[in-house]
């Protein structure tokens, strides 16, 4: 028997950035965003001998170590060692637990599609079923944000936990002392359909770090950079017009918001864009695309483009013609969010 687990990936689409650090603990932050059918999955299982084993799948990694209360660091799979020390600390009473942990992304690492913590999500969710440790979705949620943020000292915003764990269409606001609260959004199905029928979404081929771009970010607010806290408030207030848009099926108001807020990011601080991401972005609007936004805190990753469903192979064309590094993936949305379930292990006939 072991443990299975998934957790969705997210599109940010509006307010992206105003869960950071200072700026949400200071004037509060303001998202809206939606779970994709594309997944980071982790498998629990139980072992015999006393080790711990750690396997990432998709960057072809592994490791394996003395099975003791707390896994120091090394620089090799450590974020694994972070949610497997929280789940020992604090659902295993601080004893030794011998497990094989294995995690996957669907897609590429540093996409800009909340990976790194939808992966600790997963793999924290799979803990807790194992360990039979009881854990509502706000709950998971604040335990990966203080894995990720507290624990590994990685540098990043709030709403890609909650997105994990809850799943679907979300309107969150983040306050100061930690304040989280999710807002669930009922949008009409044939609105969800229409978004899907529209959406393109496109890797541009190379990934980004976003710790320098959100530690620069928070900078400018620490600094009371003028032009970069106004450009957070605006996108604070484009996520509402984004709730409003959605919630009233208007795509006008949609599209305007993803243009203002695609302008309004480029202020928040240097290297969220750069010339190759402005030149994919001019090309599409010129083979039809209504509009575009980077997904996540920027400089490279995920592109989202809309467009009208019947020539929306006109925008992918012209950016498979405009290189021939990026990738362009379907994208469906769902409204489950981290899920674990137990797996009895094949048996092989004599």
């Amino acid at each position: 028997m072991f443990i299975r687990s998934r957790a969705p990936l997210r599109l940010g689409l509006a307010g992206g950035g105003t869960d950071v650090s200072p700026y949400c603990d200071q004037f509060g932050g303001a998202i809206l965003n939606a779970t994709i059918g594309h997944y980071a999955y982790a498998s629990v299982e139980p072992l015999d001998k006393p080790v711990v084993q750690f396997t990432s799948c998709d960057q072809n990694q592994s490791g394996e170590y003395e099975s003791t209360t707390q896994l120091e660091p090394d620089g090799k799979l450590d974020l694994l060692k972070f949610v497997h020390n929280h789940a020992v600390r604090e659902f295993h009473h601080n004893g030794p637990l011998n497990v094989r942990l294995s995690t996957r992304l669907d897609v590429p690492s540093g996409s800009g599609l909340g990976g790194s913590s939808t992966l600790v999500v997963a793999a924290l969710k799979a803990y807790a079923e194992l360990l039979n440790f009881p854990l509502d979705d706000y709950e998971l949620a604040r335990r990966a944000h203080k894995i990720e943020r507290e624990e590994a000292g990685l540098r990043g915003g709030r709403q890609d936990q909650y997105s994990a764990a809850f799943g679907g269409f979300n309107f969150m606001e983040f306050g100061g002392n930690g304040r989280v609260l999710v807002n669930p959004l009922r949008i009409k199905e044939s609105v969800v359909s229409e978004l899907e029928a529209s959406l393109l979404l496109y890797y541009t081929g190379e990934s980004r770090a976003s710790a320098d771009i959100i530690e620069e970010q928070s900078k400018n607010v620490e600094i009371q950079n003028r032009d970069a806290i106004e450009a957070m408030h605006q996108i604070k207030q484009e996520a509402l017009r984004m709730k409003e848009a959605l919630l009233r099926g208007d795509f006008r108001l949609l599209h305007d918001v993803l243009r203002s807020s695609w302008e309004a990011k480029k202020r928040m601080a240097s290297h969220i864009v750069n010339e190759r991401i402005e030149e994919l972005y001019s090309r599409a609007l010129k083979a039809g695309a209504y509009c575009a936004r980077i997904s996540g805190a920027g400089g490279g990753g995920f592109m989202i483009f809309l467009a009208d469903p019947m020539r929306k192979i006109r925008v992918a064309d012209e950016l498979r013609n405009c290189e021939d590094t990026g990738i362009i993936y379907g994208c469906h949305f769902t409204g489950v969010g981290a899920q674990a379930w137990r797996v009895k292990e094949p048996t092989t006939d004599s």
